[in-house]
């Protein structure tokens, strides 16, 4: 039995101490086996840091081995192949041309990932959100230390960073191809582990590791509703919050009615929403409209927002702090209804949108954009009231709606000049 266990490296390493024993034991499991040492230290802080440094060695040690083992494949596939007739041509991708390994000295991108991975969870704490700071380590972990692990930083340009794009490709990940952002996404992450590695000193400059092919990508449209069909999910939200199929369900049914109708008139993100609390929430009556509508305070990814509602989301915020009775400090909706959500879109066929985009929550807040649009509003006031710039509304929204295009400006006719008449000269009379 173990008396304390701690966990490092996202998981990965596991820190503990037997029963009897005074020094921390530490293990990690890996490729299909599991590995343990003794750290040799009584000390909980140095056991953790001989753990992290013995789970970077391990790892190394088992890419080395991958990669030995890889190796041998393919020089018994060309022996084998050398014996037979050479295949017919085939129209499928060829296999991807195995990395010559140069043998160089100096800092590994192991190293500089691990101080990277070290630094960024601290330095960005409550800058940040969590999760942001764990997809780099997954994205190093899963995929980068993989192609890069043992290799110098000093060593890695933009043609070794290429390479890896195309094996990225070529191979995929559990047989998927990655899309372009998830290949953008990797680029910023292996971007910010050789920046690092320049503040140490181990480089002298960092590359430029920019697609060198890069051309202006498809914009797509955000999924949204279209006013028809978002009338048909609050029909249908409403009619199973007034008709359950059991009576247990009535106020998770009635939750969800007013979660789509408050989301669909505030325009805020789902974790906004969240997060949201009814102390954060006051009614008030509008200056410059005359109307009655909420003032929120939002608290997001990027920071403390305000945002004014349309009149139509007081009726739902009434009505969840009646039902719940809820006090200041309480969640209004707390975890997104994702799952009632996901079954009313299925019975409506309105999962996807004709492109095959995928509804969510987040589509509400789509909607409150392209509804505000179409109906006239300022584009900026739009920006400052979603707490988003005015390029990403332009980009993702306003391109794609046809209310937005004045008809009045385009199809200007400019009047034609009529040709002057030459005067005669009194010679030519």
């Amino acid at each position: 039995m173990y008396n304390e266990t701690h966990s490092l490296m996202d998981g990965k390493v596991h820190v503990y101490k037997r029963g009897r024993s005074r020094y921390w034991q530490c293990a990690t499991y890996m490729h299909g086996r599991n590995h343990r040492k003794s750290t040799k230290h009584e000390s909980l802080a140095l056991a953790m840091d001989f753990a992290r440094e013995w789970y970077m060695a391990v790892y190394v040690d088992n890419i080395r081995m991958q990669q030995s083992n890889h190796a041998q494949a393919l020089i018994d596939k060309a022996s084998s192949l050398q014996q037979t007739e050479p295949p017919a041509p085939s129209l499928h991708r060829p296999a991807p041309i195995p990395r010559k390994k140069v043998q160089s000295s100096g800092h590994t991108f192991a190293e500089a990932a691990e101080k990277f991975i070290a630094e960024y969870s601290v330095i960005t704490q409550g800058e940040r959100n969590e999760r942001w700071a764990q997809d780099h380590v997954r994205r190093v972990n899963t995929h980068l230390m993989e192609f890069f692990g043992e290799t110098p930083v000093k060593d890695i340009n933009a043609g070794l960073v290429q390479e890896y794009r195309i094996a990225r490709h070529t191979n995929g990940y559990k047989g998927r191809t990655p899309s372009r952002s998830t290949l953008h996404h990797e680029t910023v992450t292996l971007r910010l582990v050789l920046k690092t590695a320049h503040r140490y000193g181990w480089i002298d400059a960092v590359p430029d590791i920019s697609p060198p092919y890069k051309t202006s990508g498809k914009v797509k449209h955000r999924a949204w509703f279209s006013p028809e069909e978002y009338k048909m999910l609050y029909e249908a939200t409403r009619d199973r919050a007034k008709n359950p199929s059991r009576e247990r369900y009535k106020t998770a049914w009635e939750n969800l009615h007013d979660y789509v109708l408050f989301m669909a008139n505030t325009g805020l993100r789902p974790d906004e929403a969240g997060r949201l609390e009814y102390r954060d929430v006051t009614i008030v009556t509008d200056e410059d409209s005359g109307e009655r509508l909420l003032e929120i305070e939002v608290r997001g990814k990027r920071g403390v927002g305000y945002c004014k509602s349309m009149s139509g989301a007081i009726l739902p915020f009434q009505r969840m702090q009646k039902r719940h009775n809820g006090q200041p400090t309480d969640q209004i909706f707390g975890k997104t209804p994702r799952n009632l959500l996901n079954k009313v879109l299925d019975d409506l066929n309105l999962k996807t949108d004709r492109d095959g985009n995928v509804r969510t929550a987040y589509s509400l807040r789509h909607t409150y954009i392209c509804l505000r649009l179409m109906e006239g509003a300022d584009i900026y006031q739009i920006a400052k009231n979603c707490r988003t710039s005015v390029e990403m509304i332009e980009q993702f929204y306003a391109a794609h709606l046809k209310n937005t295009l004045d008809a009045s400006a385009i199809n200007v006719r400019k009047p034609k000049k009529k040709p002057k008449k030459s005067k005669k000269s009194k010679a030519d009379e």
